[in-house]
């Protein structure tokens, strides 16, 4: 049945749906929605040295990021500059400066549209093992995690008291979201990766009444978002990685108008 390629799509989009929904929450939480766009945009670089060297595109997207997001994290805030400049700086310079690395790799042909909003159509066993691997991965790390990433999140004197260190966890999360953008570049492509991370959880806050609810919830808004946009995708011949965020948003103001309808 793998050999059926809608259906390697559909586990394809799964995996990056019940991954990047628990991850976004914190995402949401934290407010770190340009972070997420910088560390995502920094991965056609990372794209450009895996081909430039010849090595697997998903080693060299989650090193990129990894760096991308250390960087990130320790120039936001300093220098007198505020952090969502820094960030709009740091997303829009990563991104310009990975297409000029890939224009500049030789004898390469690579595709730039499907790194950008990605090929879901195209996933092929190896992609699945490596999507469900990472995912598997960013699961068990936030479960391992959670409540001391909980605690940081809400308050970090808190959790400096309960004698957790705020930017440790800052780490865990950082981690996270490396591998998150080095599955979901080949489902969703480096644009979309954010809204992925950021949609289903915003449409989550809406219903959620916890924490733990909010994650569960997100998760399941991701997967029926990739289920209707690659349904979307296969009636009416759009693009998957766009149709399927495009299903996000729709969730989203559903999610919205149901949260306004129960709070009045």
């Amino acid at each position: 049945m793998l050999d059926d390629f809608l259906l390697r799509a559909v586990l394809a989009g799964l995996g990056v749906a019940l991954a990047a929904g628990p991850l976004g929450a914190f995402v949401v939480w934290r407010r770190m929605a340009y972070f997420g766009d910088a560390t995502a945009h920094a991965a056609i670089l990372g794209v450009a040295l895996a081909l430039a060297f010849d090595l697997s595109v998903f080693a060299g997207v989650l090193v990129v990021a990894l760096l991308a997001a250390a960087a990130v994290a320790q120039v936001t805030g300093r220098g007198g500059m505020a952090s969502d400049t820094a960030l709009g700086v740091a997303a829009h310079s990563a991104l310009a400066l990975g297409l000029v690395a890939v224009s500049l790799v030789g004898d390469v042909r690579a595709d730039l549209m499907g790194y950008l909003f990605g090929d879901i159509l195209a996933v092929g066993r190896g992609d699945l093992a490596v999507i469900w691997g990472g995912a598997a991965a960013v699961l068990a790390l936030l479960a391992w995690r959670w409540a001391a990433l909980l605690t940081a999140t809400l308050n970090e004197d808190l959790a400096v008291a309960a004698g957790i260190d705020p930017g440790r966890e800052r780490l865990v999360l950082m981690l996270a979201l490396a591998l998150v953008v080095a599955v979901a570049l080949k489902v969703v492509g480096a644009l979309l990766i954010a809204a992925m991370l950021i949609i289903p959880a915003a449409a989550a806050r809406w219903l959620a009444r916890g924490p733990e609810a909010m994650a569960v919830l997100a998760a399941a808004m991701g997967v029926v978002a990739v289920l209707a946009g690659l349904g979307a995708s296969l009636r009416w011949d759009t693009p998957a990685g766009p149709s399927i965020v495009t299903a996000s948003a729709a969730v989203f103001v559903l999610a919205a108008g149901l949260g306004r309808l129960r709070r009045g």
